[in-house]
């Protein structure tokens, strides 16, 4: 099978040729139709998760996928061959990613049905940002008639935040620079687009009392905790641990179970969540797309199997 794999730590990923895996007890075979680039993958590739998760070379990139079951190990029951599937690889190894024509999964977490009405291309683009987004909107229990404050709003995770932050009836602050960054942002329902450069004054000109909660994707955490009300709640996807006191702070490790991404999947075929991607890349251009990436980019990059 074709995937964009490296060899070593240091190495390129580039397109290459590798056995179609088997799945063991326990497992799903998925035919990837699509996947995207996430923050996790720079990581991988950088060799900055060594130590944390073993490397079992050729390493594929990609934790995205969407597809078709192929196959089933033994002991599967909640899927079977033709079934349309998407979700994250969560493997207990870094070896098999979704930049790849198959990928084996374990059949009771990171993966969900593909509703009627959510297609391969977006649904590749959903499961982890996706899951980060949710899980952290959930984390600081945002109610209607409330102001919270994306901070990294513009890239995938942040996409999702503001869209599943608004549809609670939330205020959202978003920040983004002047121009179209500002209009990726308040595309997505955020009610403000601040700076980073000038956020503290700009923040507190909207919000004079400060924020309710906060979601620190990016950006000086200090910063962005330092401008919460009295008792405001505070979730970071990059662990950082404010030391404002009073302040409710929540570490996220995205959990892509079955239920949170079913729930994304309703969100995304009911109208209140769009899956923003800004450009889709064919596989043998997914060095590319990592590339584009790491430059920054609004939204999400996919890539077509």
């Amino acid at each position: 099978m074709r995937a964009v794999a490296f060899d070593d730590f240091g190495g390129e990923p580039t397109l290459t040729d590798l056995p179609v895996p088997q799945a063991g007890p326990g497992e799903v075979l998925v035919k990837v139709v699509s996947s995207s680039v996430n923050g996790f993958d720079l990581g991988v590739i950088g060799g900055y998760l060594k130590g944390i998760y073993e490397y079992e070379f050729p390493v594929v990139v990609g934790k995205d996928f969407a597809g078709t079951v192929a196959a089933t190990g033994p002991g599967v029951t909640a899927f079977a061959p033709g079934d349309e599937v998407f979700g994250v690889v969560m493997r207990p190894t870094l070896g098999q990613g979704g930049f790849a024509e198959y990928v084996v999964v374990p059949e009771g977490y990171g993966i969900a049905r593909l509703p009627e009405g959510l297609d391969h291309s977006r649904a590749g683009a959903l499961g982890l940002a996706g899951t980060a987004a949710l899980n952290a909107v959930d984390a600081v229990s945002l109610e209607e008639g409330e102001t919270v404050l994306v901070s990294g709003a513009t890239g995938g995770v942040g996409a999702y935040a503001i869209q599943l932050a608004a549809a609670r009836g939330a205020t959202v602050i978003a920040t983004a620079r002047p121009g179209e960054e500002a209009a990726f942002v308040l595309g997505l329902g955020a009610a403000h687009a601040v700076d980073h450069a000038d956020l503290a004054a700009q923040v507190r000109a909207l919000a004079p009392n400060g924020v309710h909660a906060a979601l620190h994707l990016a950006g000086d955490g200090a910063e962005v905790a330092g401008l919460l009300v009295e008792g405001g709640r505070f979730a970071t996807t990059i662990h950082f641990t404010p030391e404002t006191p009073g302040v409710k702070a929540t570490a996220i490790m995205a959990d892509p179970s079955e239920a949170t991404l079913s729930k994304l999947a309703a969100h995304v075929t009911g109208g209140t969540l769009r899956v923003p991607v800004a450009r889709v890349y064919p596989l043998a251009e997914s060095g590319r797309a990592i590339a584009d990436f790491a430059a920054g980019t609004l939204g999400k990059l996919a890539v077509s199997v």
